[in-house]
């Protein structure tokens, strides 16, 4: 893995801007896994590239599953979904955002720890 790609981050009241849903809601999406949030700042904040058209990218749900169902950690889960990985040829959140569901999910399998 190379470094970082640059990521937006929005705080819970950002998410509750953009995805017109309560606070409780907003953190039941993280605690369901259909959206992972880090500390940044001291702050619980999102990426931006984890939301598409208003909604949490359907396909990140899923492979949140796969990572911990693999041992990854929240954080090594977000660290591998923004970093550009060397198999993927991008960061594995660019190609969930670009179609390649599948793709993204079978490298992220052969990394388990």
């Amino acid at each position: 893995m190379t470094s970082p790609v640059e990521t937006t981050w929005l705080s819970v009241p950002d998410l509750v801007d953009v995805l017109g849903l309560g606070v409780s809601k907003i953190r039941r999406l993280i605690e369901d896994r259909s959206l992972l949030a880090a500390r940044v700042d001291g702050v619980l904040k999102v990426p931006a590239a984890f939301i598409r058209d208003g909604e949490p990218l359907h396909e990140l749900k899923g492979t949140l599953v796969v990572l911990a169902d693999n041992g990854f950690s929240d954080e090594e889960a977000m660290r591998w979904l923004l970093d550009t990985d060397d198999m993927l040829g991008t960061a594995p959140i660019e190609a969930l955002r670009a179609g390649r569901k599948a793709e993204v999910r079978r490298v992220a399998q052969a990394l388990a720890f």
